[in-house]
């Protein structure tokens, strides 16, 4: 079975090489999507008692991670086949593999019980993600390319080099290959606190420059702002989660040697800072998609703010990534309907996008409403959640900060992205043929109802998985 979570989006990517050019091939992504969301639910229904020795698991962690970017990817593919409609001139064979084999490398990632097997499986992500970003082929959409490709490679190779100081302390504390995840935890009192040390501030470099953590960020705004909204949104809620994931592995290790809480300061460091850097560039900010990327530095943030505090916090933080997730996709793609109706991604151009978008431009209306933190939608419960531990936990001056920058940034994005939504349209803007359309606009809806929903409600289950993550983040076993 979890074979098959690797296996059947690298089929579905064969089948789409293979057939011949037109629309039907776009039909493949949701088919495949779909069947890869009911298959990570299955695995999750199913006991997490397996064989510590198994190369490839499923545990609470990587299931909830993974059920996330399935569900992601989900409404993603919903989305592509009316998108691909619109964009007839370019080839969607390459667009359609990249795709579905970044969901084979999520999986990878997600599964992986070997440190170097799951390097192995982000750095093919980003060589998986990179054409992606090219897809407009124009100059800057090229730039940004190699600034992504360079920037998280320099950045795979410091988690690498972080990867082979963990595996050095591992040999010193008597522990052979194969190093598997479980036994990393289980021995990591008897490793070199040293080594442990640095080999996770390579790490958290590493893997915090793929998820966007400032200041190793730089990639986001040129690659969020040159890309479809689709492949945004690939990137901001997908492959951060991932690098989050494969963080959050190194980070239980130290959890379980008693080094966590110097692990905890340099997070809660890293994530005011991303907060920070991303308030003060999104003041008076020009462009819709660099925003949203600066949006994304934020939560990114909020994410290691959240494990940095621990306790109560750190299911929070899981909690998050979905939240993020959901919401990102409405921003994202709700975006790329606006500056396609627009032919303009300028804020100075875009005005009175609720009158001639209604559908997309209340999804963006709402989902704005959602990211900044406010009730009743989930990214409200996660926030609050996270700032409740701070402060009962005795965090009162980050605590404090936190709540700060939440303030700041919500005045901070909301002056930039009402003017977008409220008014009327400029007459002198160009007025396209693009308009809300229900494969266009019903993936959004999506999205948000299960914001919505979640923000208001927690199934059981879902709880339970939660908190066998949060454990597992802790170091426990």
């Amino acid at each position: 079975m979890i074979a098959a979570l690797i296996l059947l989006p690298l089929l579905a990517a064969l089948i789409v090489w293979f057939m011949k050019p037109g629309l039907r091939r776009a039909k493949v992504l949701p088919v495949a999507a779909v069947l890869h969301l009911a298959l990570v639910v299955i695995v999750l229904t199913r006991s997490f008692h397996l064989s510590p020795g198994a190369w490839f698991r499923l545990d609470p962690l990587g299931g909830w991670i993974l059920l996330v970017v399935s569900t992601l990817f989900t409404i993603c593919a919903s989305y592509a086949p009316a998108y691909l409609a619109l964009r007839q001139e370019r080839d969607f064979g390459i667009f359609g593999v990249c795709m579905l084999t970044f969901l084979a490398m999520a999986s990878v990632v997600a599964t992986s019980r070997h440190p170097g097997v799951l390097w192995v499986g982000m750095e093919a992500m980003t060589l998986t993600t990179t054409p992606l970003l090219y897809y407009n082929k124009n100059k800057r959409s090229l730039e940004a390319t190699w600034k992504y490709l360079l920037i998280c490679s320099v950045g795979m190779a410091l988690a690498l080099l972080g990867t082979f100081f963990v595996a050095y302390a591992a040999q010193l504390g008597g522990l052979h290959e194969p190093i598997y995840l479980d036994r990393l935890v289980d021995h990591a009192r008897a490793m070199p606190a040293p080594w442990l040390k640095a080999g996770f501030v390579l790490l958290l470099v590493g893997y915090g420059t793929k998820m966007g953590l400032a200041p190793m960020h730089t990639w986001k705004p040129d690659a969020y702002g040159e890309t479809p909204g689709i492949v945004g949104t690939i990137l901001a809620g997908g492959v951060t989660s991932m690098a989050f994931l494969s963080l959050m592995r190194m980070f239980s290790i130290l959890a379980a040697a008693g080094l966590g809480d110097f692990a905890r300061q340099l997070l809660v460091v890293m994530g005011l800072m991303s907060m920070a850097w991303a308030f003060v560039f999104m003041i008076r900010q020009g462009d819709l998609r660099r925003l949203l990327a600066y949006s994304s530095v934020e939560h990114m943030g909020i994410l290691a703010f959240g494990v940095g505090i621990g306790g109560k916090a750190t299911l929070f933080a899981l909690f998050h990534v979905a939240a993020n997730a959901l919401v990102k996709s409405v921003l994202f793609l709700g975006s790329g309907n606006i500056v396609r109706s627009f032919s303009s991604k300028n804020l100075a151009d875009v005005t009175g996008a609720i009158r001639r978008l209604p559908v997309s431009g209340w999804c963006f209306l709402l989902g704005f409403v959602a990211v900044v933190g406010s009730p009743p939608f989930a990214p409200f419960t996660s926030i609050f959640g996270i700032a409740s531990a701070a402060l009962g936990g005795g965090h009162i001056l980050t605590g404090t900060l936190f709540l700060g920058l939440l303030g700041g940034i919500f005045v901070a994005m909301g002056s930039v992205v009402l003017p977008v939504l409220q008014g009327n349209p400029n007459p002198n803007t160009v007025r396209t043929h693009y308009h809300d359309t229900a494969g266009l606009t019903a993936p959004l809806v999506g999205a948000l109802v299960l914001a919505l929903a979640l923000g208001l409600w927690l199934p059981g289950p879902l709880y339970s998985l939660l908190a066998k993550a949060a454990l597992l983040v802790e170091g426990h076993p």
